[in-house]
């Protein structure tokens, strides 16, 4: 019998006409207002209609499956679930549970966890499976050889286009998606986790100057961690920043949160007080990427 692998993300809509209904399912059933939704839709407008996530999740997934059959033939079997997007974590999780898989191995598509995001993957992971299928977690993974590396070369890639006089006044911000900021109440290690990734990366990468700030906090009454990316850019640029690169280090693919709130939003900011925003190309399906996986998944196994 394979091990199955079940990769899991947050999902996008795949068509306009999706939004609602995967805004409604993040809402946990609530629809949200007329006023939420034309925002939601604003922002899908401004980067094409649609978030190209789905496809870069898909070939995510796929180069995970191929890189396991290339190492270790017949051994695995690669299936993906969405948090809030068909096809769902629980009906990947149950199909592995249907056709007899005893041992399941489950792989969030992001580096870092936390009690509100990771985990909630893996318990309904855990859930969907039932009694008698084994749920192997990958936690955090963003300590596996390779990642950091690769973070470090997307970032030296960056300043290389940095003109040299202005390489003293560059700053990196490395981001990551922001979480209510009760996580921290529970001891949740989240943001400890970001900011020594972001330290290693920049040792890395041999960078002195570096930051961390959060970003896509979610539209709710509730305070959320900060400080927020684009407050970051305001007070950097104070500081005398004249060159920001913007490494979110806490996303693997191109999405709404990369394409929108970075190179739309934090760049339209970063233009307004006058500072040089350039950020890092986004993992996607890069072959060394989908290999430093795989062999998460392998390690896991």
């Amino acid at each position: 019998m394979k091990t199955g692998v079940l990769v899991m993300a947050y999902g996008t809509p795949t068509t306009p006409g999706d939004v609602e209904a995967y805004y409604t399912r993040i809402r946990h059933g609530r629809a949200p207002t007329a006023e939420l939704l034309a925002d939601l839709t604003r922002r899908y407008n401004a980067i094409g209609g649609t978030s190209p996530l789905a496809q870069r999740t898909a070939d995510q997934v796929a180069g995970i499956a191929a890189a396991l059959e290339e190492v270790e033939p017949d051994q695995f079997d690669v299936r993906f679930g969405s948090k809030y997007e068909p096809p769902l974590l629980e009906e990947a999780a149950g199909s592995f549970r249907a056709e007899g898989f005893t041992r399941v191995i489950g792989l969030v598509l992001a580096p870092h966890s936390s009690s509100m995001s990771t985990d909630q993957y893996m318990s309904r992971a855990r859930d969907a499976l039932g009694h008698g299928v084994e749920l192997v977690e990958i936690g955090a993974w963003w300590e596996f050889p390779g990642f950091l590396e690769l973070v470090a070369q997307r970032v030296n890639e960056v300043l290389a286009m940095v003109p040299e006089e202005r390489l003293a006044t560059t700053e990196v911000i490395f981001s990551a998606h922001s979480l209510p900021s009760k996580i921290l109440e529970l001891g949740d290690t989240y943001p400890e986790q970001l900011r020594e990734s972001a330290r290693r990366a920049a040792e890395i990468a041999r960078v002195e100057r570096w930051d961390v700030a959060w970003q896509s906090a979610g539209r709710t009454a509730d305070p959320w961690i900060g400080p927020d990316i684009l407050e970051v850019i305001r007070t950097k640029y104070t500081e005398g920043v004249t060159d920001i690169v913007s490494c979110p280090i806490g996303f693997v693919a191109d999405h709404l949160e990369v394409l929108f709130d970075i190179d739309i939003e934090a760049q339209g900011i970063a233009s307004q007080v006058g500072v040089n925003l350039v950020r890092t190309a986004s993992l996607n399906a890069d072959p060394r990427f989908v290999s430093i996986l795989a062999n998460v998944v392998r390690a896991a196994a």
